[in-house]
């Protein structure tokens, strides 16, 4: 497991990529996993700082709930449709899998849960210069950093 701030010191070019997708947009995609194992995906806004990535979740809500049970989650960026005919100009998406731990209660206008992430695996999806091949960027701690391209 690997907080952000590790994969920021082994992967700084890497790690901003992945940033600056999450960053681009308020909203993301959350999935969890339902008492019976299914799966279950929730809209959530996730920030960085400190090092670390961390989301809420308001009290009583199901995805809370889930987590508590099973820490097991992946989140997504949103991504942006490329204009028609420039494919190659899609930035991309961005999603990391791993563990929420509870860290408290939030205060403010809305009370809630905040969650930590200890992360297994993070990926970038893009395309190659030409818009005609995946490009898949890689992250794990047991692994490192490797890419994939799939035509």
């Amino acid at each position: 497991m690997a907080m952000w701030n590790d994969i920021e010191n082994a992967e700084p070019e890497f790690a901003a990529r992945v940033r600056k997708i999450f960053d681009a947009h308020k909203h993301k995609t959350l999935a969890t996993l339902r008492s019976d194992g299914s799966p279950r995906i929730s809209g959530i806004e996730a920030q960085f700082a400190d090092g670390e990535l961390t989301f809420g979740s308001m009290p009583g809500a199901r995805k809370g709930a889930d987590l508590r049970r099973d820490p097991r989650f992946a989140l997504h960026s949103a991504s942006v449709d490329s204009p028609p005919g420039n494919e190659a100009s899609w930035t991309g998406d961005a999603k990391v899998a791993g563990r929420a731990v509870y860290a408290g209660g939030l205060d403010g206008e809305i009370p809630g849960e905040l969650f930590r992430t200890e992360l297994d695996e993070v990926v970038v999806t893009g395309l190659n210069e030409a818009g005609n091949a995946l490009v898949i960027d890689i992250w794990t701690a047991a692994r490192g950093l490797r890419r994939v391209e799939r035509a």
